[in-house]
């Protein structure tokens, strides 16, 4: 079924961007029990026109003459580096700066995306463990590195693992024994829980976390108020500082523990012997396992509400996955060395987080590029996946509110892109479908721009709308 998925959503890259209700509960969108329940959905409507295979391929003139004029636009700054590509045929149509390393804040995401469906595959889920300690009643939660960890079904995240099936499964395999501690063993992921090159704020400004292999809704401090808020604030939500310690208070209490045995200690879990006396699970026994949603859909969460605490988390699955630290050295490391695995130029991306909060982050247009058109021209199939979550022109996501002037309008509904913004940095990468249904790729990297940044938001629409609205022949 998840080959089918894949391989149907490469020609839709384009097609529908809302997906039939079976799908959505297949990926965790919702209990898939409920939404058997239900009549079926009707189809989604198309929102972006589907791309022509046979349609005619711009020419690198007709695309020069069409972007020339507005990627000198003042509010664009002094550096502009832009690449645009055919997604078929691969061929570069436009570049201004293409190999210039940039500064790409959240475009990184796709990088990070890419690696992590190669390095992991879309199915991929990832396990919270329970076992048992060194002492008898002494459970060790075991942090396997899932941000969407929920506690119950009031969770941030739907579809998520909870801890209160977890537990359940403790008391269960407990027997007779009753729980008397919580030890968490988050030791997964290691080094430093902030990103170098990091903005001061980020820690408390709401948009990112303490990285840590275990933790529940993102950090989130209140996940039921961080979804009332999600929209007006923009998807920012207080975070606590220590994401491993309070799951563990929260696993402790749905235990049935309160007072100084409710409160978690840091620990590591004992190796498991396989030998258990008198009915009582031995140290390292695992008394029960909850698993995320697939990869497909965190890859998918990620990019459409730029989550940078799920991109952080993805970075260090790839970092596993390569048997590389669970770091942010470990899993800039393993992209660099996943996304040379796939033939793309590792020396033209230097990383340093895998959200692209780092300042110190560098990657070229044309890398972007050509990531987006490997994804999407069939020749692995796995990487479609990243299409998913791209916001539309439009119509959704960081893209809702854009390409609404009239010197944009021709991008509505065509673009569907993965933005990124820091003071003084804006990107754009994704997909466009020309006037005659041709399918490009673009990036428009700019990291050197003025504090104008509506007047700069639209110059980038302008380019990309520049590209849906031309043949550029």
């Amino acid at each position: 079924m998840l080959a089918s998925v894949l391989i149907v959503a490469l020609p839709a890259v384009g097609l529908a961007v809302v997906r039939p209700g079976p799908l959505a509960g297949w990926l965790g969108g919702e209990d898939s029990r409920t939404a058997a329940a239900r009549s079926p959905e009707p189809p989604p409507p198309a929102v972006l026109a589907g791309a022509d295979g046979n349609a005619p391929l711009p020419t690198p003139e007709g695309v020069r003459a069409a972007l020339e004029p507005l990627v000198r636009a003042a509010a664009l700054g002094d550096r502009v580096n832009v690449s645009v590509a055919d997604v078929t045929t691969g061929q570069a149509l436009y570049g201004s700066g293409q190999d210039a390393p940039t500064v790409p804040a959240s475009v990184t995401k796709l990088a990070t995306g890419v690696a992590v469906l190669a390095a992991r595959g879309p199915a991929y889920r990832i396990p919270t463990r329970a076992v048992a300690g060194a002492t008898p009643g002494e459970v060790v939660l075991v942090g396997g590195g899932d941000p969407t960890l929920a506690v119950d079904k009031n969770g941030f995240y739907p579809g998520a693992a909870r801890l209160d099936d977890l537990a359940a499964q403790v008391r269960k395999a407990l027997g007779g024994t009753a729980p008397t501690t919580v030890t968490v063993d988050s030791s997964l992921f290691t080094g430093p829980v902030y990103g170098p090159g990091w903005d001061s704020d980020i820690p408390t400004g709401g948009f990112g976390a303490a990285i840590t292999a275990l933790m529940t809704d993102g950090a989130r401090r209140d996940p039921a108020e961080a979804r009332r808020t999600e929209e007006a604030m923009n998807h920012a939500a207080e975070r606590v500082p220590q994401p491993d310690l309070t799951a563990g208070r929260q696993f402790a209490k749905l235990l049935g523990l309160s007072g100084a045995a409710g409160e978690a200690k840091r620990g590591t879990a004992p190796a498991d012997s396989g030998a258990s006396a008198a009915g009582t699970p031995a140290p390292g026994t695992e008394l029960g396992k909850v698993e995320s949603l697939p990869m497909v859909r965190l890859v998918d969460i990620m990019i459409s509400d730029s989550d940078n605490v799920i991109a952080e988390a993805m970075a260090r699955q790839v970092a596993l996955a390569k048997g590389k630290p669970g770091s942010f050295a470990g899993g800039a490391a393993a992209t660099d060395q996943v996304l040379g695995e796939l033939g793309l130029p590792a020396d033209e991306i230097s990383l340093a987080d895998g959200s692209g909060l780092s300042r110190t982050n560098r990657i070229s247009p044309s890398l972007l590029t050509d990531l987006i058109t490997l994804a999407g021209n069939g020749s692995h199939p796995d990487l479609a996946a990243i299409f998913g979550g791209l916001p539309v022109g439009g119509w959704s996501g960081t893209l809702d509110e854009r390409y609404q002037a009239s010197v944009t309008k021709a991008g509505a509904g065509v673009v569907r892109a993965k933005t990124g913004t820091l003071s003084g940095v804006n990107a754009i990468a994704g997909l466009v479908t020309t006037a005659d249904g041709r399918l490009l790729t673009f990036a428009v990297l700019t990291d050197r721009t003025p504090d104008t940044l509506d007047e700069t938001r639209q110059a980038l629409d302008r380019i990309t709308s520049a590209l849906a609205g031309c043949g550029c022949r």
